[in-house]
């Protein structure tokens, strides 16, 4: 039996009892195609205008998408560095606002299975990231967290629905996703700032002791559905090409959000209970049967409303307040 939104029943109870869901081929190959030529014509201008500055030898372009930034690192690390800082820097919020992105934060079977998840009324979250892993730089690899700890905590006990999509078949060699199943039971973990490349960190000694993390292999098409409580890490990508995803996160409207909110009316300094899981980035409607009016139904409405909010973003980032460094040993 299935529910009326995409997902069988029972691949909504593993969500909710072991994490984690892993669905292969859920969005279809001509979607992940226009998103893979969006970047690859982004990054080809980065690596040209490096190029043309002095800084590469050359552009790489032969090389194709899975393969231009890695030929990059091959050649200069920092030259990586430099591409991937430029890539995030030029997209609103440090992430990509564009028509091929925007199909597939809404495409229509992804959508359904978050229906199935949180209901019909849907919140996107700009709270979506991208990822390029390249060979061989050590700020690929992300540490031990949950989603939860760079939320707020009064929605901690609220489900965000992270869905994690590779644009290139995520392996063991070139650093899936592991996940701890069951232990996003256990509710937050304790996180420490500091960590590699910034992040947050989930320390060993943190970690569940009797639970055992797996990783999780995802084709091309697939997504890995995660909740806010699953703790997860990637490792460095070792293989010859890169490795490209996404992370998009959705929520039901009883979850606190900032929808309707200009980012001048928030104060950070006011009740948490008042202000939205993520203040510093905008949420938006995707779905809403009772006001379907309201839906954001465009890519350059999308950018207009995280651009309202990319302006004050590092003041809104009060949920970085919540924890401390790491203690040296």
């Amino acid at each position: 039996m299935t529910t009326n939104s995409g997902l069988a029943d029972g691949q909504v109870r593993q969500l909710r009892d072991c994490g984690y869901l892993l669905v292969p081929d859920l969005i279809d190959e001509a979607t992940i195609e226009a998103v893979r030529s969006e970047l690859h014509e982004i990054v080809d201008d980065v690596a040209r205008r490096l190029h043309a500055e002095g800084k590469l030898p050359e552009a790489y372009s032969d090389a194709g998408f899975d393969r231009q930034l890695a030929k990059i690192a091959q050649h200069d690390l920092d030259a990586a560095r430099e591409v991937i800082a430029l890539i995030k820097g030029g997209q609103g919020a440090g992430e990509l606002v564009g028509p091929a992105t925007y199909n597939l934060i809404t495409h229509p079977r992804l959508l359904d299975a978050v229906e199935s998840i949180v209901g019909p009324e849907i919140i996107g979250s700009s709270v979506y990231r991208l990822r390029p892993k390249a060979p061989g730089l050590q700020s690929g690899a992300v540490p031990w967290h949950q989603d939860s700890g760079y939320l707020l905590g009064h929605c901690d006990d609220q489900l965000i629905v992270t869905c994690w999509i590779p644009l290139i078949d995520a392996t063991l060699e070139n650093g899936c996703l592991h996940v701890i199943p069951d232990a996003h039971k256990g509710g937050i973990l304790r996180h420490h700032t500091g960590g590699p490349s910034g992040f947050l960190v989930v320390l060993d000694d943190d970690l569940p002791e009797d639970l055992e993390p797996i990783a999780i292999p995802v084709p091309k098409g697939g997504v890995l559905f995660l909740t806010n409580l699953t703790p997860h890490a990637s490792y460095l990508n070792n293989s010859d090409h890169m490795r490209w995803s996404l992370d998009l996160r959705y929520q039901s409207p009883d979850v606190p959000h900032n929808i309707d909110k200009h980012p001048s009316d928030i104060d950070p300094d006011g009740p948490e209970i008042e202000i939205a899981c993520y203040p510093p980035e905008a949420d938006f409607i995707l779905r809403s049967p009772s006001h379907p009016e309201r839906e954001v139904r465009s890519w350059k409405k999308l950018k207009k409303i995280r651009d309202e909010y990319f302006a004050r973003l590092s003041e809104l980032r009060v949920h970085m307040r919540r924890w401390s460094a790491a203690k040296e040993t």
